[in-house]
C-alpha cells in the first residue's frame, strides 16, 4: 500500500512551481531559478530513496525542509517588490 506524501515533499512541489512563476523582472528570480533546481533535484533523490527503502526519518526529507524554508523566504521577498497597478 502507498504511504501518504509527506507533508514536506507536497510543500516542496506547490514551493517549485511558485518559483517557476516569479517574473524575469524580479531581482529575487535568479536566486528563485537556482533554488527551483535544488528543490527538484532533492525531490528526485527522495522518490528514488522511497522506492529503495521508505522511511520517514531521511536527510533527504531534512534538505527539503531546509530548502523550503529559503524558498518562502524568497517568495516573501518577491511579494514585497510588487507594485499595485497606477490609477489610469
Amino acid at each position: 500500500m502507498n504511504e501518504p506524501e509527506p507533508v514536506i515533499v507536497h510543500a516542496a512541489r506547490l514551493l517549485a512551481a511558485r518559483l517557476e512563476r516569479l517574473s524575469a523582472d524580479s531581482l529575487w528570480a535568479h536566486r528563485a531559478s537556482g533554488l527551483r533546481g535544488s528543490l527538484l533535484r532533492s525531490l528526485e533523490d527522495w522518490e528514488a530513496q522511497t522506492i529503495s527503502q521508505p522511511g520517514p526519518d531521511s536527510p533527504i526529507l531534512a534538505r527539503l525542509d531546509q530548502l523550503n524554508q529559503l524558498g518562502f523566504t524568497i517568495l516573501t521577498s518577491a511579494a514585497r517588490e510588487i507594485r499595485p497597478p497606477r490609477d489610469i
